[in-house]
C-alpha cells in the first residue's frame, strides 16, 4: 500500500507560484502513476495532472498547461506540482493520489492524501 501525505500549500497573490509537495511510503511507489487533482467550494473534483509511473510522461489538464509541472522524485519518494502564474480560479483543495494505471478519472486512482489548501488572491 502507499501512504501520500501534502504539503507546501497556503496563501499567494495572482502571478505568484507555489510549489506542493506530496510524500509517498511504501515500497510499491515506483510502479504507481502519480495525479494531483483539485477541488474547490461547491464543485466536483476535478483533474489537474499525472504522470506515469517512470515519470516520462506528463498530461494536464487545459486549465494549468503551461503553468503548473507534476514531477517525481523515486528516490525520495516524493512527487511535486509546481505551480506558476497563479490565478484566482484555482483556488481549490489540492489532493495527490496514486493509481496502478495513468489515468484523469478519480475513480481511477488507489490512494489519496489528505488534501491541502491552496488559496489565490486577486
Amino acid at each position: 500500500q502507499v501512504q501520500l501525505v501534502e504539503s507546501g500549500g497556503g496563501l499567494v497573490q495572482a502571478g505568484g507560484s507555489l510549489r506542493l509537495s506530496c510524500a509517498a511510503s511504501g515500497r510499491a511507489f515506483r510502479s504507481y502513476a502519480m495525479g494531483w487533482f483539485r477541488q474547490a467550494p461547491g464543485k466536483e473534483r476535478e483533474f489537474v495532472a499525472a504522470m506515469n509511473w517512470s515519470g516520462g510522461s506528463t498530461y494536464y489538464a487545459d486549465s494549468v498547461k503551461g503553468r503548473f509541472t507534476i514531477s517525481r522524485d523515486n528516490a525520495k519518494n516524493t512527487v511535486y506540482l509546481q505551480m506558476n502564474s497563479l490565478k484566482p480560479e484555482d483556488t481549490a483543495d489540492y489532493y495527490c493520489a496514486g493509481s496502478a494505471v495513468v489515468a484523469v478519472r478519480a475513480n481511477e486512482y488507489d490512494y489519496w492524501g489528505q488534501g491541502i489548501q491552496v488559496t489565490v488572491s486577486s
